[in-house]
């Protein structure tokens, strides 16, 4: 160690040679210690990675395709903004293109069910994951992607389905934890999109609305999102009896995982407990089946729609009370018999009348499927559009 003069080299040299075991040297006092704060570990925060595991992305099951991929888990945040652990999939093409130069896409899946199984990280290395393809088509462009699971969707606790604030978070932390991965070499700057549909256009949409305030530092150059469920009450009084009756119930069950104090369990008879067990256990298209025109009046011994506290909750999921800090794709189909054509609408109306610059689409004599299928290429273009800092000032007016 380099001391300061050489009476200080002296003085130190005869203290070592008088009290070798107990002296105290002028040398180690100039050493200081690391605190507390400095060997204390932080905290992780939104978008920090918790765990990493090289995984394969397969559209359908042996498709080979030029990518590296990554199931993680990384902290985001409650609908009571308290911290929790979400997990996901990154996938960057293998295409010869510098990973630092790709644009990011955070994408959101439609309804997938309620059981851990039915995970998109779950689905992607056996290649049964349905939209697979549809992000296949944006891989294809050279753009990476980070698919979110969800909470509570490939981690412990129930899937807090259709819980706008705490899906809205997971897409953008998401984000962040693809951006902050290694392997993956994306830039900290990298242009970020988002893009969902269904389940998948609520979660986006609430990202979109999220942004300005919970995820600032996110590049984000434009939201594509369509099918959206802007309104949680008249969604479910739309396919209460209907072909969609069986969502109803994992909305439901989607709600008191977020809010325990809901008592679910309360309301249901035993018909209706078999079927959320069921519905826990299966995935969406069992699901669905298995509620076929099912009213809420079968499985209840009282509407917990009804209810206040009810009420208060799934109204704290409704979208357009914020307008996007950038620009929005918006589409919704005129013949969508799960999503109320009319919601679309007055989400771009409520948007539109908060300042932001939407570009509405309307499809016509298209249902819900149709919608997801039909837009998944225009939507990429517009997103495309957004990479190259081309503006779009919407159609609001």
């Amino acid at each position: 160690m380099r001391l300061r003069t050489a009476a200080a080299t002296l003085t130190a040299t005869l203290a070592l040679t008088a009290l070798p075991a107990t002296a105290v040297t002028t040398a180690t006092l100039a050493t200081a210690a690391p605190t507390a704060a400095e060997t204390t570990p932080q905290p992780p925060t939104p978008g920090d990675i918790l765990t990493t595991t090289p995984t394969t992305f397969h559209p359908l099951p042996a498709q080979p395709t030029p990518t590296r991929a990554w199931h993680i888990t990384y902290r985001s945040t409650t609908a009571k903004n308290t911290p929790n652990t979400v997990s996901g999939t990154v996938i960057v093409p293998r295409d010869g293109r510098p990973d630092r130069t790709r644009p990011l896409i955070t994408y959101a899946v439609g309804t997938v069910g309620l059981a851990d199984k039915c995970a998109p990280s779950a689905g992607f290395p056996r290649g049964t994951t349905v939209e697979a393809n549809l992000i296949q088509l944006l891989t294809a462009r050279g753009w990476a992607v980070a698919v979110t699971d969800y909470e509570g969707l490939g981690t412990p606790g129930d899937h807090t389905y259709v819980v706008g604030r705490s899906a809205g978070h997971a897409v953008l932390d998401a984000a962040r934890a693809a951006l902050r991965l290694p392997e993956a070499g994306l830039s900290p700057d990298a242009p970020v999109g988002i893009m969902g549909y269904s389940q998948g256009g609520q979660a986006t949409s609430w990202a979109a609305e999220l942004h300005d305030s919970y995820a600032p530092e996110l590049n984000v150059k434009g939201t594509a999102t369509g099918g959206v469920p802007a309104d949680l009450l008249r969604t479910a009084d739309f396919n209460n009896g209907g072909i969609g009756a069986g969502l109803i119930l994992m909305a439901a069950s989607g709600q008191n995982a977020a809010y325990p104090e809901l008592r679910l369990d309360d309301y249901l008879n035993d018909r209706g407990r078999g079927y959320l067990r069921f519905l826990r256990e299966n995935c969406v298209a069992a699901n669905v089946a298995a509620g076929l025109f099912k009213k809420i009046s079968d499985v209840t011994v009282r509407n917990p729609l009804y209810e206040a506290d009810w009420q208060r909750v799934l109204r704290s999921s409704n979208l357009g009370t914020h307008a996007p800090d950038h620009p929005v794709y918006l589409y919704h189909g005129t013949a969508d018999e799960l999503i109320p054509y009319d919601l679309g609408r007055r989400l771009r109306a409520d948007w539109c009348g908060r300042g932001a610059d939407v570009r509405w689409t309307a499809l016509p004599l298209t249902e819900h499927v149709g919608g997801a299928v039909v837009q998944a290429i225009p939507a990429a273009n517009w997103l495309a559009e957004r990479f190259a800092d081309r503006p779009d000032q919407g159609n609001c007016t």
